[in-house]
């Protein structure tokens, strides 16, 4: 097994965690913050509380076959899949009995690759601050390199209520890796300054330059907002940016979507390498813009993934990504 290396957004894609498909509404609307779905998704939690397969066993199906048919897609072009483990009967019922639910369905943010470091990070949604549990068998395993770093972020702070905003929290969707060049996005909804000012302090040491970036409150996370296809190329909402992109990316050619295209997770793709890119099947618009650059484009429908607020990216985190 080659050793964990993540070199950039469009390297060649060696080695990935493809996650799950389970979620637990919590009681409350206050329990999940959703102002980043859509007013139509937005239906699916109204006054909902259980597992998903039991509220919605046909579309617990047709989610669950949309990572079959992505784990199919990726080995045809020799990427190893890995997958997290379910949760257990323990975890579901603690997870029941502390009202907060819980998640195993976006492994993009529990953890995060940066060259070798492997770094597990804070969720601020506490209904997902656990969801780094069925991972870590598999970070374990990745870390037993000698080269492999293997960090994790300090808890967060809850001395003023789980609520808390002080975190730190870091996400991995907010995570865009260029070289040693690395951009932290932040919204309020998601990663916070404390926690790109750890990873800051923490990287520095070994020459990253963090470069945080500013968004829009409706974003989720950096990576529905910004797709880095190839070198020189992006899919970019300039809406998202309040204080403007980057510098490092100004000269990049940009395919523009909008704010509410950004909602539908029109960035959340997934670079296989620098010749062909993941999206959904109903973006055909942005289909023929990729293609137009000479980017061989793969199609799924990914519609039940994206409902719950994450798509191609989200579902899958990088563990090699490198140029060899």
């Amino acid at each position: 097994m080659s050793i964990n290396f993540v070199e950039s957004e469009f390297a060649p894609l060696k080695r990935v965690v493809l996650a799950q498909s389970q979620f637990y509404i919590p009681e409350g609307e206050e329990a999940v913050d959703t102002s980043f779905l859509s007013e139509k998704n937005l239906t699916l939690f109204k006054n909902k509380v259980g597992d998903v397969a039991d509220l919605y066993p046909d579309m617990q199906k047709q989610w669950e076959n949309e990572k079959e048919q992505m784990r199919q897609l990726l080995t045809s072009y020799g990427v190893e899949v890995v997958r997290p483990r379910m949760l257990t009967n323990y975890e579901k019922e603690s997870g029941k009995a502390s009202g907060q639910g819980y998640a195993n369905f976006f492994s993009r943010d529990p953890f995060f690759t940066i060259g070798h470091f492997i770094i597990e990070g804070n969720l601020r949604f506490p209904h997902r601050r656990l969801e780094v549990l069925p991972l870590r068998d598999r970070l374990i395993e990745e870390s037993k390199h000698s080269e492999a770093i293997y960090f994790a972020a300090p808890q967060p702070d809850i001395s003023q209520g789980l609520e808390s905003e002080t975190g730190p929290f870091i996400e991995g969707g907010d995570v865009l890796v260029y070289g040693k060049t690395i951009f932290v996005g932040y919204s309020g909804l998601a990663s916070n300054l404390n926690g790109i000012n750890w990873l800051k302090s923490l990287l520095t040491h070994w020459g990253y330059t963090i470069v945080p970036v500013r968004l829009h409150p409706d974003i989720l996370h950096l990576d529905c907002a910004l797709s880095m296809v190839k070198e020189g190329l992006m899919i970019y909402c300039e809406e998202a940016f309040l204080d403007g992109l980057p510098e490092e990316l100004n000269k990049w050619d940009k395919i523009n979507i909008s704010l509410n295209e950004a909602a539908l997770l029109m960035a959340n793709g997934l670079t296989i390498n620098e010749s062909v890119y993941v999206t959904d099947r109903s973006f055909t618009e942005l289909i023929a813009a990729l293609s137009g650059y000479g980017i061989h484009v793969e199609t799924l429908d990914y519609e039940i993934s994206r409902i719950f607020g994450g798509s191609f990216r989200c579902t899958t985190q990088a563990l090699v990504r490198i140029n060899e």
